[in-house]
Protein backbone atom coordinates (compact mmCIF):
# COMPACT_ATOMS: atom_id res chain seq x y z
CA UNK A 1 0.00 0.00 0.00
CA UNK A 2 1.28 3.48 -0.71
CA UNK A 3 2.82 5.12 2.25
CA UNK A 4 0.68 8.34 2.31
CA UNK A 5 2.22 10.20 5.32
CA UNK A 6 6.05 8.20 4.26
CA UNK A 7 6.35 6.51 7.55
CA UNK A 8 9.35 4.57 6.56
CA UNK A 9 11.60 7.93 5.84
CA UNK A 10 13.02 7.46 9.30
CA UNK A 11 12.37 4.18 10.92
CA UNK A 12 16.22 3.26 10.98
CA UNK A 13 17.60 6.65 12.08
CA UNK A 14 15.11 6.56 14.82
CA UNK A 15 16.10 3.03 16.05
CA UNK A 16 19.62 3.77 16.25
CA UNK A 17 18.91 6.73 18.59
CA UNK A 18 19.63 5.74 22.19
CA UNK A 19 17.21 6.79 24.74
CA UNK A 20 18.47 10.65 25.85
CA UNK A 21 20.90 10.72 28.47
CA UNK A 22 20.88 12.49 31.46
CA UNK A 23 19.93 15.63 31.41
CA UNK A 24 20.11 15.77 27.55
CA UNK A 25 18.17 18.64 26.19
CA UNK A 26 16.94 16.93 23.08
CA UNK A 27 14.79 18.57 20.42
CA UNK A 28 12.99 17.42 17.50
CA UNK A 29 12.42 19.47 14.77
CA UNK A 30 8.92 18.32 12.93
CA UNK A 31 7.79 19.82 9.92
CA UNK A 32 8.12 19.82 5.96
CA UNK A 33 10.50 20.76 2.97
CA UNK A 34 11.47 23.54 5.11
CA UNK A 35 12.99 21.61 8.29
CA UNK A 36 13.91 18.82 5.84
CA UNK A 37 16.50 20.97 4.39
CA UNK A 38 18.02 22.64 7.72
CA UNK A 39 20.64 20.54 8.42
CA UNK A 40 21.81 19.88 5.17
CA UNK A 41 22.22 23.66 4.14
CA UNK A 42 22.90 24.64 7.88
CA UNK A 43 23.96 26.13 9.81
CA UNK A 44 22.18 24.29 11.78
CA UNK A 45 22.69 24.21 16.04
CA UNK A 46 26.58 22.77 16.06
CA UNK A 47 26.84 20.73 19.06
CA UNK A 48 23.32 20.51 19.99
CA UNK A 49 21.23 17.19 20.22
CA UNK A 50 18.77 18.89 17.98
CA UNK A 51 17.16 16.21 15.28
CA UNK A 52 14.79 17.27 11.85
CA UNK A 53 12.09 14.94 10.96
CA UNK A 54 10.84 17.28 8.27
CA UNK A 55 9.98 15.20 5.00
CA UNK A 56 9.22 17.43 1.56
CA UNK A 57 5.70 18.73 0.60
CA UNK A 58 4.10 17.27 3.84
CA UNK A 59 0.79 18.87 4.69
CA UNK A 60 -0.28 18.98 8.61
CA UNK A 61 -2.15 15.65 8.36
CA UNK A 62 0.87 13.79 6.93
CA UNK A 63 2.69 14.64 9.69
CA UNK A 64 0.22 14.30 12.68
CA UNK A 65 0.23 10.52 11.43
CA UNK A 66 3.79 10.52 11.77
CA UNK A 67 4.02 12.47 15.02
CA UNK A 68 3.88 9.62 17.31
CA UNK A 69 6.64 7.78 15.85
CA UNK A 70 8.65 10.43 14.66
CA UNK A 71 8.41 13.34 17.88
CA UNK A 72 6.89 11.27 20.95
CA UNK A 73 9.01 8.13 20.39
CA UNK A 74 12.51 9.76 20.42
CA UNK A 75 11.73 11.21 24.01
CA UNK A 76 12.54 14.96 23.21
CA UNK A 77 12.48 17.64 26.20
CA UNK A 78 11.27 20.41 23.35
CA UNK A 79 9.29 19.70 19.25
CA UNK A 80 9.87 22.67 17.28
CA UNK A 81 6.87 22.51 15.03
CA UNK A 82 6.88 24.31 11.53
CA UNK A 83 3.55 23.07 9.58
CA UNK A 84 0.49 24.90 7.29
CA UNK A 85 2.55 26.01 4.33
CA UNK A 86 1.95 23.19 2.00
CA UNK A 87 -1.82 22.79 2.96
CA UNK A 88 -2.36 26.23 1.70
CA UNK A 89 -0.61 24.79 -1.26
CA UNK A 90 -3.56 22.31 -1.19
CA UNK A 91 -0.20 19.37 -1.50
CA UNK A 92 -2.74 16.34 -0.21
CA UNK A 93 -6.12 18.01 -1.18
CA UNK A 94 -8.07 21.15 -0.56
CA UNK A 95 -7.79 22.46 3.36
CA UNK A 96 -9.50 24.88 5.03
CA UNK A 97 -8.05 27.34 7.73
CA UNK A 98 -9.45 25.08 10.04
CA UNK A 99 -8.77 21.44 9.14
CA UNK A 100 -4.91 23.08 9.54
CA UNK A 101 -5.64 24.55 12.90
CA UNK A 102 -7.22 21.10 14.17
CA UNK A 103 -4.02 19.17 13.09
CA UNK A 104 -1.57 21.60 14.50
CA UNK A 105 -4.08 21.50 17.91
CA UNK A 106 -3.91 17.86 18.13
CA UNK A 107 -0.45 17.41 17.45
CA UNK A 108 0.04 20.25 20.35
CA UNK A 109 -2.25 17.95 22.36
CA UNK A 110 -0.29 15.07 21.85
CA UNK A 111 2.94 16.45 22.80
CA UNK A 112 1.63 18.27 26.19
CA UNK A 113 0.30 15.01 26.83
CA UNK A 114 3.57 13.19 26.84
CA UNK A 115 5.19 16.39 28.77
CA UNK A 116 7.01 17.49 25.69
CA UNK A 117 7.30 20.88 25.81
CA UNK A 118 6.35 22.53 22.10
CA UNK A 119 7.69 25.52 20.29
CA UNK A 120 4.94 26.57 17.76
CA UNK A 121 6.68 28.54 15.19
CA UNK A 122 4.72 30.74 12.58
CA UNK A 123 4.26 29.85 8.42
CA UNK A 124 7.32 31.45 6.69
CA UNK A 125 6.21 34.72 4.03
CA UNK A 126 4.89 33.31 0.77
CA UNK A 127 3.81 35.17 -2.36
CA UNK A 128 3.32 32.29 -4.48
CA UNK A 129 4.51 28.65 -5.39
CA UNK A 130 6.32 27.33 -7.83
CA UNK A 131 5.13 23.95 -8.01
CA UNK A 132 1.42 25.63 -8.21
CA UNK A 133 1.32 29.33 -9.34
CA UNK A 134 -1.47 32.05 -8.76
CA UNK A 135 -3.32 30.88 -5.54
CA UNK A 136 -2.15 34.23 -3.79
CA UNK A 137 -1.54 32.49 -0.20
CA UNK A 138 0.37 35.71 1.46
CA UNK A 139 -3.02 36.88 3.29
CA UNK A 140 -3.93 33.37 4.00
CA UNK A 141 -0.18 33.17 5.78
CA UNK A 142 -0.95 36.14 7.55
CA UNK A 143 -4.72 34.97 9.00
CA UNK A 144 -2.89 31.91 10.10
CA UNK A 145 -0.10 33.53 11.66
CA UNK A 146 -2.49 35.65 13.69
CA UNK A 147 -4.24 32.30 14.45
CA UNK A 148 -0.76 29.95 15.60
CA UNK A 149 0.11 32.97 17.93
CA UNK A 150 -3.00 33.61 19.73
CA UNK A 151 -3.15 29.53 19.95
CA UNK A 152 -0.07 29.28 21.09
CA UNK A 153 0.02 31.50 23.79
CA UNK A 154 -3.49 29.89 24.68
CA UNK A 155 -1.73 26.63 25.14
CA UNK A 156 1.56 27.36 27.27
CA UNK A 157 3.29 26.81 23.76
CA UNK A 158 6.34 29.12 23.15
CA UNK A 159 5.51 31.17 19.75
CA UNK A 160 8.62 31.18 17.36
CA UNK A 161 7.95 34.50 14.67
CA UNK A 162 9.90 33.51 11.88
CA UNK A 163 7.68 35.96 9.24
CA UNK A 164 8.77 39.45 10.83
CA UNK A 165 12.32 38.62 10.18
CA UNK A 166 12.32 36.87 6.79
CA UNK A 167 8.93 39.08 5.22
CA UNK A 168 8.98 41.65 2.64
CA UNK A 169 6.71 44.98 2.37
CA UNK A 170 4.70 42.42 0.45
CA UNK A 171 4.54 40.11 2.78
CA UNK A 172 6.59 37.60 0.65
CA UNK A 173 10.08 36.02 1.76
CA UNK A 174 12.30 38.46 1.19
CA UNK A 175 14.74 37.63 -2.05
CA UNK A 176 17.96 37.55 -0.14
CA UNK A 177 16.54 34.48 1.49
CA UNK A 178 15.47 32.48 -1.00
CA UNK A 179 15.71 31.53 -4.15
CA UNK A 180 12.35 30.31 -5.11
CA UNK A 181 10.60 32.77 -2.90
CA UNK A 182 9.42 29.30 -0.60
CA UNK A 183 12.48 27.46 0.56
CA UNK A 184 14.78 29.29 2.75
CA UNK A 185 18.70 29.30 1.78
CA UNK A 186 21.56 29.66 4.11
CA UNK A 187 21.03 33.19 4.84
CA UNK A 188 17.48 32.64 5.64
CA UNK A 189 18.37 29.93 7.82
CA UNK A 190 21.09 32.13 9.49
CA UNK A 191 18.32 34.53 10.57
CA UNK A 192 15.85 31.44 11.98
CA UNK A 193 18.63 29.64 13.64
CA UNK A 194 18.91 32.32 16.16
CA UNK A 195 15.08 32.65 16.52
CA UNK A 196 14.88 29.04 17.24
CA UNK A 197 17.60 28.63 19.52
CA UNK A 198 16.35 31.30 21.68
CA UNK A 199 12.51 29.75 21.77
CA UNK A 200 13.97 26.71 22.60
CA UNK A 201 15.61 27.97 25.59
CA UNK A 202 12.47 29.50 26.55
CA UNK A 203 10.71 26.58 26.00
CA UNK A 204 13.15 24.67 28.24
CA UNK A 205 13.11 27.32 31.08
CA UNK A 206 9.48 26.17 31.46
CA UNK A 207 8.49 24.83 34.80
Amino acid sequence: MDDWANLNRYPSANAALAAPAPGEERVVFMGDSITDAWPRIGPFFAGKPYLGRGIGGQTTPQMLVRFRADVVALQPRVVVLLAGINDLAGNTGPSTPAMIQHNLCSMVEIAQANGIRVVLASILPALDFPWRPGLQPAAKVAAMNTWIKAYAESQGCIHLDYFTALADERGGLRAEFAEDGIHPNRAGYAVMEPLAAAAIARALAQP
